[in-house]
Formats: structure tokens, sequence, C-alpha cells
């Protein structure tokens, strides 16, 4: 026995050689899309990825819409976290309307998936120019919030998968970059309906407090909108499709 943990190298003892790795609670997958991927016949994982969901127009449209993205690669390791992010470019360097969507294994990112239809998002969109420097560290802090599973305060060890609550509420994180702006958002598999669902709703507003404060650095009561910005608001999926229309949005 002794002599068997002798022989242990971990990532912080030898970072080149190591022979144990760091599991996480959860695999998970990162997605890319940009302009230049757009209608390329590009390697990935095909998207059969709807699981027992009738073809209905909106999940054709999303299948569709996810043949333009392209699967980077699963992990399921610290090691292997880190291995990915040392190799791919920093969202302060990615070209415009490009996307890195980091999902749970087995969960696509659309609002079509079984995992994602009757949930929503926390998001906060900030101006580019202001955040270039600082859009690097929040995207990765955003990552460790999400595979180290810190972003729901639900355990994911009580996952039995028959009651949606006793699972861990995120499916994944986005950080988005356009001409002006660069927003980060974070998916649920849930959105409170304001319907007797308190236990959901706390749940959800700490997730976005979460995000806030530990994650993106603000002050609690610190107030963000301005040109270009938002605060960081919460929105259904079903609501996000109402385009203008009245919707239950949350703020922290």
């Amino acid at each position: 026995m002794v002599a068997q943990a002798e022989g242990i190298r971990t990532v912080f003892s030898d970072p080149k050689n190591f022979n144990v790795k760091h599991p996480l609670y959860s695999p998970w997958t990162l997605w890319f899309d940009s302009p230049s991927t757009k209608g390329r016949n590009l390697p990935q994982t095909p998207v059969t990825a709807l699981p027992h969901t009738p073809q209905t127009p909106s999940v054709v449209a999303a299948q569709g819409w996810m043949e333009d993205i392209k699967r980077v690669i699963s992990f399921d390791s610290v090691e292997e976290f880190w291995g990915l992010y040392n190799n791919i470019v920093p969202p302060s360097q990615l070209p415009q309307k490009a996307n890195y969507y980091l999902f749970k294994e087995g969960i696509i990112p659309a609002w079509e998936d079984e995992a994602n239809k009757i949930g929503g998002k926390w998001s906060i969109q900030l101006p580019k120019e202001k955040n270039r420097g600082n859009v690097d560290k929040m995207w990765l802090y955003t990552m460790l919030a999400a595979i180290g599973e810190t972003f729901d305060p639900s355990p994911p060890s009580i996952d039995n998968g028959d009651d949606p609550l006793s699972q861990s509420l995120i499916t994944g994180v986005i950080v988005s970059t356009r001409p002006q702006f660069y927003r980060l958002s974070i998916w649920t598999r849930l959105a409170p309906t304001g319907n007797g669902d308190d236990t959901l709703r706390e749940r959800i507003e700490s997730i976005g407090r979460h995000f806030k404060m530990s994650v993106l650095g603000f002050q609690e009561a610190q107030r963000l909108a301005g040109p270009l910005a938002t605060e960081v608001e919460f929105l259904s999926h079903k609501d996000s499709e109402k385009k203008g229309k009245q919707t239950r949005k949350i703020i922290v």
C-alpha cells in the first residue's frame, strides 16, 4: 500500500507526467460556432440529440441550426479541462458572432433539448471595449463554477433522475461575442412559473447572485445597465420566444 501510494503522481506534483486524474461530478462537452463554421461540413458528433422528441417544426429548426455547431471535445476530469482551456482561443480573441457552449454531456445547446425545454437562462451583456480585458477571466470563472457544481446549492450527489428538483439545475454555460458587446449565459433545466414554486425561485435567484458576485465580481447592490449593458437577468426560454411581449424577468 505504501509503495502504491508513493507511485501516485497528481497534476499538482508533476504537471507533465501525472498518472492520477481528478474526476468531475459530470462529463461536459464544449461546442463552438462562428461565421466561419456556417454551412461547412465540419466533423462532429451527429445531432441525434433531441431524444424521444417529436419532429415538430421547432425541433427540426433546432437540428438544422445545430448542423453549424462544431463539437470540440468532451472531458470528465480537472486535468482534461485545463488541457482544453490552455489550447483554445479565448473569448477576447474570437471573431464577431462566435460562441462557445459548454454543456453537460448528452445535452445540446438548444432550447428544444429535453433538458432545456422548460428551463431558462441567467445572462449579462457587457460593452465590448470596456470589458475586453475582463471577459476571458469572467468566462473562465463561469466555466469553473459550472464544472465544479457551485452555481446550484443542490448537491449533485442527490441526483436521482426522477424529481427535477433533486437534480443540479445547471445544464450549460455560453459566451457570445458580438460587434459591440459580450454576453455570458447560464442555462437551467427549470424556470419559475409563479405558481407556488417558491423553492425553485429561491434556487434560481441563488444561482444569479452567485453568478453576479462570486463569478463576475460585482457587488450585490451594484447596478450595471447602461449603453449596450444589461443587469444580471433571468428569463425562461418560453418567455424569450415572446420577443417583446410581457415577460417574467428576474434581476439580481
